[in-house]
């Protein structure tokens, strides 16, 4: 079985899927004429930030499990506390703008120039972090287990 740690790498990559398309569509809704579209537009761009939201809680979630699980040298431990930060922050913007979005509105209803600047705020800081994270794995091989002598030869016939 799959330890949660290891749920990190997969995680991750529905809240950016998620808040991306989210804002893409938000923000079509918005300048988008009042009428049937614009308000499909609006509900599946509510639906896709409060679902991101939700899978920001579970990356952050297993994220934390991964840094309990590994041993970092002091250039990858600072590293990996400033994706930490970055995750935390964004996560905690994510959630507020989605408690915006769906306890404020009608989920069909036009987002305000307002509310689309900070999501697209957010959305940056969301980028940001899994950037950072991706820096964590190529840059320090955080999370890679290391290659044996035997897993680099090919099998022999």
């Amino acid at each position: 079985m799959i330890g949660v740690a290891e749920w990190h790498p997969m995680v991750v990559h529905f809240p950016l899927a998620l808040d991306i398309t989210g804002a893409l569509t938000l923000s079509a809704a918005r300048f988008k004429a009042a009428g049937r579209h614009g308000a499909a537009l609006a509900m599946v761009g509510t639906w896709n930030i409060c679902l991101g939201a939700i899978g920001a809680l579970v990356a952050v979630g297993t994220g934390l499990a991964a840094v309990a699980s590994v041993d970092l040298d002091p250039a990858a431990r600072i590293a990996m506390g400033l994706h930490v930060k970055w995750a935390v922050f964004a996560t905690i913007g994510l959630l507020l703008i989605a408690a915006w979005r769906s306890a404020g509105n009608d989920a069909d209803s036009r987002p305000s120039r307002l509310f689309l600047g900070i999501l697209w705020a957010v959305t940056v800081t969301l980028v940001v972090t899994g950037y950072r994270g991706g820096q964590n794995v190529y840059r320090y091989g955080i999370g890679v287990a290391p290659r044996t002598a035997s897993s680099d030869l090919p099998a022999s016939k």
